[in-house]
C-alpha cells in the first residue's frame, strides 16, 4: 500500500480518537457544570468564563509551542464561521433551557448528525449513503432513550431555539473541516475572539455581570467544567481537521451517553436497563458509521493501488 494511503488511514483513526476523546471530556463537563449550578452558579457564568478565560490559555500555548500566529488566508472564513457558529450553538442551547427541560433540549440538539447526513450530498457533491442515515436514526433514538425526555406541554420558543441549537452545530461541524492548514492554536484564538461577544451577552440577559468570586462557590466543579470544555473543544477541532462532518457528528452522540455513566458513577444516579440499552445502541452506531468510513477510505485507494493493465 503507498505510504500516502496508509498516512489518510492513520489520520483518520487519529481523528476518531481525538473525537471520542473531546466527548467523553464534553459529557464528564456535563456533570461537573450541574455540580456547579446545584451550588448556584448559573451556566451563563460559567459559559462566559470558560470561553474568556480559554483565549489567554490559548496564547500561552501558543506562545511556549512556538507556533506562529499564522491562519491560512484561503481558510479565513472557515474559522469565523466556526466562530460564529459555535456562538450560536451555546446562545440557542442556553436560552432554551429556559423554556423547555434540559433533557428535551438535549434531544432536539443531538438532531444534528440526522442534519450533517442528510446535508453532506448537497454541501460536500456526495451521493447519499442511506446507510449513514441509518445509522444517524439509530444513534438518535439510542440518545433519546438514555436522556428519557418528559412528556409534557411544550413552550415552542424553547423548541425553535433547541432547533437553532441543533442546526448551528451541523453548520459548524461542516466548517470545521475546511481549515485543516491553519495550525490549532491560532485557530483556536480567532474563534475564543468570536465567541466572547455571544457569551457576555448570554451572561447579561440571564444574570447581569457577577463577580469572579461567584465561582468560588464550588471552586472545584467551576475549575473542572472550565478545563473539561476547553479540552473537549480542542479535541473536537483537532478531529474535525481529520475526519469527515458525518463521521464526526455521530462520534460526537457519545457525549449524552458519557455525561449518563458520569453521573452514575460520580453523582450515584441510577439508570434502567432501558437507558442502558440506548447507550448500547448509540454505541452500535458509531461503530458501524466507522466501518462505513473506512470501506470508504478503501473504494478510493483502490484506483490508486490497481496495476496498470499491460
Amino acid at each position: 500500500m503507498p505510504e500516502s494511503d496508509a498516512m489518510t488511514k492513520r489520520r483518520f483513526m487519529i481523528g476518531l480518537l481525538l473525537g471520542m476523546g473531546g466527548a467523553l471530556c464534553y459529557g464528564v463537563n456535563i456533570v461537573f457544570a450541574q455540580m456547579s449550578a446545584h451550588a448556584g452558579i448559573h451556566g451563563s457564568v460559567i459559559l462566559f468564563y470558560r470561553v474568556f478565560l480559554m483565549l489567554p490559555l490559548a496564547v500561552i500555548a501558543m506562545w511556549i509551542s512556538g507556533t506562529p500566529f499564522r491562519i491560512k488566508k484561503s481558510e479565513t472564513r472557515a474559522i469565523v464561521m466556526m466562530g460564529v457558529t459555535s456562538s450560536a450553538v451555546s446562545l440557542c442551547y442556553i436560552l432554551s433551557v429556559a423554556h423547555i427541560p434540559v433533557t428535551i433540549a438535549a434531544v432536539i440538539f443531538y438532531t444534528f448528525p440526522i442534519l450533517v447526513v442528510l446535508a453532506t450530498p448537497f454541501v460536500e457533491n456526495k451521493a447519499m449513503q442511506p446507510m449513514m442515515l441509518v445509522v444517524a436514526v439509530v444513534a438518535f433514538a439510542g440518545i433519546v432513550i438514555v436522556l428519557g425526555p418528559d412528556q409534557q406541554r411544550l413552550d415552542p420558543v424553547g423548541l425553535i431555539l433547541a432547533g437553532c441549537a441543533s442546526l448551528s452545530a451541523s453548520v459548524q461541524f461542516f466548517y470545521g473541516t475546511r481549515s485543516p492548514l491553519s495550525p490549532t492554536m491560532p485557530k483556536l484564538i480567532m474563534i475564543q475572539i468570536i465567541m466572547i461577544p455571544a457569551a457576555l451577552l448570554i451572561m447579561l440577559l440571564n444574570v447581569g455581570l457577577p463577580s469572579l468570586d461567584l465561582l468560588m462557590l464550588a471552586p472545584w466543579a467551576s475549575a473542572l467544567t472550565m478545563g473539561g470544555y476547553a479540552l473537549g473543544f480542542l479535541l473536537q477541532i483537532m478531529a474535525l481537521n481529520r475526519i469527515s462532518p458525518t463521521a464526526a457528528g455521530l462520534v460526537f452522540c457519545l457525549e449524552p451517553v458519557i455525561a449518563a455513566l458520569s453521573a452514575h458513577v460520580i453523582l450515584d444516579e441510577q439508570l434502567s436497563m432501558l437507558q442502558y440499552s440506548g447507550g448500547v445502541m448509540v454505541v452500535l452506531a458509531i461503530v458501524i458509521s466507522i466501518i462505513q468510513e473506512h470501506q470508504a477510505l478503501k473504494k478510493a485507494d483502490q484506483p490508486a493501488t490497481q496495476s496498470p493493465t499491460p
